[in-house]
């Protein structure tokens, strides 16, 4: 179903059941699989391609207790070259740079900004208010808590999880949040987890299965639980050798 408003490009691909909102558009030569919801007033890029059972534009449903600013949200805006795999989730008010790809069952939340040429892994979370650099390679099943800043070419490896809040949820109106901060071509192994407010510093290596309860500065492997600091970055390992 396309609600007449709709500015649907003439080439482009509606799969089975798609169901494309009231002011929507969608550019020219993407492709829309089956049972793809698009919701009123998002902006789908030429050349995108949502998957089947995929969902964009979805309005958040806010518990009476969130933080969470609760203006209009503009819409979703996925720019040109964009890929939504099957069953993934994008909230209004994100924005996909180019030739970003959010795997199979992914989920986006609203205010996130996802920078050109970025990897969401399968099942993986980017919540509210995040933003995250170009060329991130973020995969399966990692978490990504509010307010967090990912800069450009960071690596997270699999199960790896962020967190922002100390208390737990027993804290008052005044108490701040504060989400990771993981600068430029930082790599972060399996199953980690960083702790509210952690600065991981730029080309830093935390391996697999480390806890991360303070900053990581540039240019360091930290290992363990807590992570401790084991040796430095070399040269040869540095993102300029490897691209």
């Amino acid at each position: 179903m396309v609600d007449e408003s709709a500015e649907i490009a003439p080439d482009v691909v509606l799969g089975p059941y798609a169901v494309v909102g009231a002011g929507a558009r969608v550019g020219a030569g993407a492709r829309v699989g089956a049972h793809v919801v698009i919701h009123p007033g998002t902006r789908v890029g030429a050349g995108c391609e949502v998957q089947d059972g995929a969902v964009l534009g979805k309005p958040p449903k806010l518990a009476r207790h969130s933080q969470a600013a609760r203006g209009e949200l503009g819409p979703l805006v996925l720019e040109d070259g964009c890929v939504v795999c099957c069953g993934a989730i994008v909230f209004a008010g994100a924005t996909l740079a180019s030739g970003v790809i959010v795997g199979d069952q992914a989920y986006v939340r609203e205010r996130a900004s996802l920078g050109a040429g970025t990897l969401l892994g399968r099942g993986s979370c980017v919540d509210n208010d995040i933003v995250i650099g170009a060329r991130a390679r973020i995969q399966t099943d990692v978490y990504l808590t509010r307010g967090s800043v990912v800069e450009d070419d960071v690596f997270i490896g699999p199960g790896a999880c962020t967190s922002n809040d100390d208390t737990m949820g027993r804290h008052d109106a005044a108490y701040a949040l504060r989400g990771a901060v993981l600068r430029r071509a930082c790599r972060i192994g399996a199953g980690v987890v960083i702790t509210p407010g952690v600065e991981v510093g730029e080309e830093a290596f935390v391996a697999a299965g480390a806890v991360v309860t303070r900053d990581v500065a540039a240019r360091t492997v930290v290992m363990g639980v807590p992570a401790r600091v084991v040796r430095e970055v070399g040269d040869a390992d540095l993102l300029e050798n490897w691209r």
